[in-house]
């Protein structure tokens, strides 16, 4: 049975005036229906523009895309705009991490959430439409609907326009949710809402969900799986318990130990240096710069260790049986 969506050896290049920006280098990745599935990483890593080509938003002409990205085994690579429109907004939907420059700030929120609810066959009429909105913007803690509707996106705080956008990709309960840091402009208490939507809709719709995130505490409380990312690269999938109780690749041990610890027992570990620049990425391992462990393997193509139970990682370390152990 094939993936709900399913990535292949996907690249994109960047033209730029410095040079050829290698922005992507091979992403392989798939998710199943009703799966909740994060990619984590340091910001620059290739995140959003991963979410970003899979919904077809890169059309610039200075954008080269190869690989494979399959939707219910129809290819969205090369898609025609005219077929994009069952698709976006009603199949897949996107959660953008800024909203204020997602909404238009022309029009008032009810002309943009009404269209959106039409688009995706929801509502017969104008009137069903708008209730359908009210009772979404009332499932992300927005308590006065009809003020919200009639407002325009510059007269919201960013917290309610996240809000609106979360209800905006939510209402038409499409079958793949992607969420680029869904939470960013709320506080904590409506992230933990956002995030317990996103997982009822899951399991009530069937719906998957594809969270972008840096934060490994929404990782670990909301997904099932995990991909870790590198300047353009997985360097680590596994479910989530694994992840964290044995990770395998030093980057991934890397950003674990920077997460701050509620009990206080040892202070954060920074990841020394910089996310590299991708006019002139590092041969081999993107990491092998910036890690402890490196040797003169890592200036060639890691390989893919299978370490069972889909718990995959591109290392030298365990492929020569050793771990990445903090000193």
């Amino acid at each position: 049975m094939a993936s709900l969506l399913e990535i292949r050896d996907l690249h994109m290049r960047f033209s730029l005036f410095e040079g050829l920006s290698h922005v992507l280098n091979g992403i392989s990745l798939s998710i199943e229906k009703g799966e909740r599935v994060a990619i984590v990483g340091e910001s620059g890593c290739g995140k959003s523009v991963t979410v970003r080509a899979i919904l077809g938003l890169l059309q610039q002409r200075n954008v080269a895309i190869e690989g494979s990205i399959r939707f219910h085994e129809t290819e969205l690579l090369g898609m025609a705009e005219r077929e994009w429109r069952g698709i976006r907004g009603s199949r897949i939907s996107m959660i953008f991490q800024d909203p204020m420059a997602s909404l238009n700030p022309t029009f008032k929120v009810r002309d943009q959430l009404l269209k959106v609810i039409r688009r995706g066959g929801r509502a017969g009429s104008a009137r069903e439409a708008y209730e359908i909105a009210c009772a979404g913007l009332r499932r992300v803690a927005i308590v006065d609907p009809d003020r919200i509707l009639a407002a325009y996106p510059f007269q919201l705080s960013g917290g309610l326009a996240q809000r609106v956008m979360i209800t905006m990709a939510l209402v038409n309960r499409p079958e793949l949710v992607l969420a680029d840091e869904p939470g960013s402009a709320l506080d904590v208490t409506v992230q933990e809402q956002t995030l317990r939507l996103m997982h009822e809709l899951t399991q009530d719709a069937g719906a998957a969900v594809l969270l972008i995130t840096h934060n490994l505490g929404v990782v670990r409380e909301f997904a099932q799986r995990v991909y870790v990312m590198y300047a353009g690269t997985i360097v680590e999938e596994a479910d989530v318990e694994t992840l964290f109780r044995e990770p395998a690749h030093p980057y991934t041990r890397a950003l674990l130990e920077a997460v701050p610890k509620l009990t206080g027992a040892g202070l954060p570990r920074p990841i020394e240096g910089m996310v590299p620049d991708y006019t002139a990425a590092p041969s081999g391992c993107r990491f092998h710069p910036r890690c402890a462990f490196a040797e003169d393997a890592c200036s060639s193509a890691p390989p893919v260790v299978e370490l069972g139970s889909g718990h995959r990682v591109a290392c030298v370390l365990p492929a020569k049986g050793r771990v990445a152990v903090p000193t």
